[in-house]
């Protein structure tokens, strides 16, 4: 796939993430797009910004396509050292990030669902998808002006955008640039060896730490209380007091534990 020419460059007073944007009315996919200039590490924190998509992709396949104007949809090309390569840290970047600009624009607090999902009010607003192979690539839709029949019509009940919780007009590119510029300010935090700052955020946005959950790991379920979470591993305090320990990226979900119902998301 060659390059596409942009529609406009956003050439953004930052450190590295989006430091140069590349704005398109419409892709098939930012990531397609991101990865089509993985081949030079002097695009080291490029960013692709598209109105619409045709063709975006979500966790396990999904597709995740948006109208025009009506979501922030950005991909970032990364070379990160080696020891921000893991996905988990990665994840809660993006996911840390994109919760800030929720609060910067609505002075709401967003919650952080495992994965990599963003949720207001119980609802999804956002999602981020890591890929990795020359370069690393971090895609993030974020809704922002879809109407509750919108989702409906599509079959997302369970979708919400920034745009259901507050009166005041919101723009897309306004936000987007807020969104990139919180991921510039904790990237270079990260790069000067500050993770435990993201890592405090990535554990508050959750809200599972000393609750009783649910973790779903190759396809077996564990139940427990949460006694750690960190970057290196997820420990579990059985009902038997036996001690279990989980890698982050082994991880396919993680809730609170709801006795009550039949399963767990």
């Amino acid at each position: 796939m060659m390059p596409t020419k942009p529609t406009s460059i956003w050439e953004l007073d930052h450190k590295v993430i989006g430091k140069l944007t590349w704005h398109f009315d419409e892709l098939d996919s930012t990531s397609n797009q991101a990865a089509t200039h993985s081949g030079e590490i002097a695009n080291n924190g490029l960013a692709i910004i598209a109105d619409s998509q045709t063709y975006g992709r979500g966790q396990h396949g999904r597709v995740w396509n948006a109208n025009k104007g009506q979501s922030v949809l950005l991909s970032v090309l990364l070379f990160p050292p080696a020891f921000l390569r893991r996905p988990a840290i990665l994840t809660a970047w993006a996911a840390v990030a994109v919760s800030n600009t929720i609060q910067d624009f609505l002075g709401t607090r967003a919650s952080i669902k495992w994965p990599n999902d963003i949720l207001v009010d119980g609802r999804k607003m956002s999602g981020i998808l890591i890929e990795q192979s020359a370069g690393t690539i971090v895609g993030i839709g974020l809704n922002i002006l879809q109407t509750p029949l919108e989702f409906a019509t599509l079959g997302l009940p369970f979708a919400t955008s920034m745009q259901q919780f507050t009166p005041h007009p919101l723009n897309t590119h306004e936000i987007a640039k807020r969104l990139l510029s919180n991921l510039d300010e904790i990237y270079h935090q990260l790069l000067d060896g500050n993770v435990q700052m993201l890592e405090k955020d990535w554990v508050s946005g959750m809200g599972l730490l000393g609750r009783e959950v649910l973790l779903e790991e190759h396809g077996k379920k564990h139940e427990g209380k949460l006694l750690n979470q960190s970057f290196a591993y997820l420990e579990l305090e059985s009902s038997t007091g036996t001690k279990q320990q989980f890698v982050p990226e082994n991880i396919l979900h993680l809730s609170a534990f709801n006795p009550y119902a039949e399963s767990q998301p």
